[in-house]
């Protein structure tokens, strides 16, 4: 199966995690195309012109500050409710 059509493995994985309803057999499955290989009928729907987003100014990792200046509750010296004094 592997030599012959490599798709069919993929497809097979695909549809088994799927719910057996009207919804798989009849919508899914039908429209549901894979190939083999980097080529394929298909274009992109964006033309060469079309430029990408700018990166979000936050990172998923790095420094996170949930607005709080230096990374601080409150200044030193002040009253916290409920925090140890020190």
């Amino acid at each position: 199966m592997l030599e012959r059509k490599p798709e069919n493995i993929l497809k097979k994985a695909i549809l088994g995690m799927i719910n057996r309803n009207n919804l798989r057999h009849k919508y899914i499955e039908p429209r549901l195309k894979i190939y083999a290989g980097p080529n394929h009928p298909h274009t992109g729907q964006l033309n060469e012109a079309a430029l990408a987003l700018e990166k979000h100014p936050r990172k998923r990792m790095g420094e996170w500050h949930f607005g709080f200046k230096d990374g601080k509750y409150a200044e030193n010296g002040t009253y916290q409710p409920g925090t140890k004094s020190r």
